[in-house]
């Protein structure tokens, strides 16, 4: 699964980077993006990419109340086509999630060792994401319809399987635009970028146990431990 990770590109990176529209909102830095927080995202809007804000923790369209979300972070590549809660959102609400590492723990509970994974070259990247808008009719809200995501999850790859054996799917930048094409819903096609479209090969490190905790949010959660090795 992908439970913590981090996005601290500046909005102009990430315009300048994705080739995207700003919205109109800041984005800070988040060293330790936890479930349910908002997150940018950027989809696709009037036949161009705009960088958008979703609650990270999917709420389909039909689902009753906003709570389901927190179950909802992320999409296994291998059900989303049969599962009722990313079906739809598969066929044409598809998006790019942005992120420059992931976190992931290995061990025992208790004490369980958290890693930083991130691309070789140390630029930003986007996960493959679902997104849906939730608006409860029959009580609607000041803060208007719910819009959330949710990230999908793939085998994990040589890089990562002895740390966990599962991680996110990152998509290869020549895999954007069909990816977010919300006209592209040949299903083979949008299968097939997600068994070859993906980022497999990563670098890591072990960081401080400070990422448990969400309300830490600082660059030290991403700094290398320097009493258990050297990067690998």
């Amino acid at each position: 699964m992908c439970g913590r990770f981090a996005r601290f590109s500046s909005k102009r990176e990430l315009e300048r980077f994705f080739n995207a529209h700003p919205g109109a909102f800041e984005i800070h830095p988040n060293f330790n993006v936890a479930p349910t927080q908002e997150i940018p995202v950027i989809l696709m809007h009037e036949d161009a990419r705009h960088i958008k804000k979703r609650h990270w923790g999917l709420v389909p369209f039909w689902a009753k109340d906003t709570s389901i979300g927190a179950r909802m972070i992320n999409a296994r590549v291998e059900t989303i086509t049969s599962k009722p809660a990313f079906r739809a959102a598969l066929k044409q609400r598809r998006c790019l999630i942005p992120a420059n590492d992931f976190y992931e723990w290995q061990g025992k509970a208790g004490s369980k060792q958290p890693f930083y994974f991130h691309l070789p070259s140390g630029d930003p990247f986007a996960f493959a994401g679902l997104y849906e808008i939730w608006d409860d009719k029959e009580a609607p809200t000041e803060a208007g319809p719910y819009k959330s995501c949710t990230i999908i999850t793939t085998d994990a790859s040589d890089s990562v399987k002895d740390i966990h054996n599962r991680m996110p799917l990152i998509l290869k930048p020549e895999s954007y635009d069909e990816w977010l094409d919300p006209e592209s819903k040949e299903p083979g096609r949008i299968e097939e970028i997600l068994k070859k479209g993906s980022v497999k090969e990563l670098k890591r490190y072990p960081v401080s146990k400070l990422v448990n905790q969400v309300g830490n949010n600082k660059k030290e959660c991403m700094e290398p431990l320097k009493d258990v090795g050297s990067e690998v």
